[in-house]
């Protein structure tokens, strides 16, 4: 069974930065696109960024420029370097093995809060 151990949350002041981590067990995540979701306080599990096999990446509309999707395959894990962060991007972060269509693929794990407040 997949499992994923996401870190690196915590309370921050707009403007600010933080880097997530999501290490991955039970799969080589080499061989799949990895992604990062977010919940926030609307409750609704929303698309931030994924990196494919290829290292080519996407991101959610309110995220690009300021957020960057990495993974070290050596390590099996994946990372959210997250910058200049504003209020609404206040949520619980999770992530995500997908398949090549972009279906996901596993249970959630159980995420890491990211709080951006003065």
């Amino acid at each position: 069974q997949v499992q994923f151990v996401e870190s690196g949350g915590g309370l921050v002041q707009p403007g600010g930065s933080l880097t997530l981590s999501c290490v991955v067990s039970g799969s080589d995540v080499s061989r799949y696109a990895m992604a990062w979701y977010r919940q926030g306080l609307d409750n609704k599990r929303n698309f931030v960024a994924q990196i494919n096999i290829f290292a080519a990446t996407k991101y959610g509309e309110s995220v690009k420029g300021r957020f960057t999707i990495s993974r070290d395959n050596a390590k099996n894990e994946v990372y959210l370097e997250m910058r200049d962060l504003k209020p609404d991007d206040t949520a619980v972060y999770y992530c995500m093995r997908q398949a090549i269509d972009g279906t996901n693929l596993d249970p959630w794990g159980p995420g890491t809060q990211v709080t951006v407040s003065s």
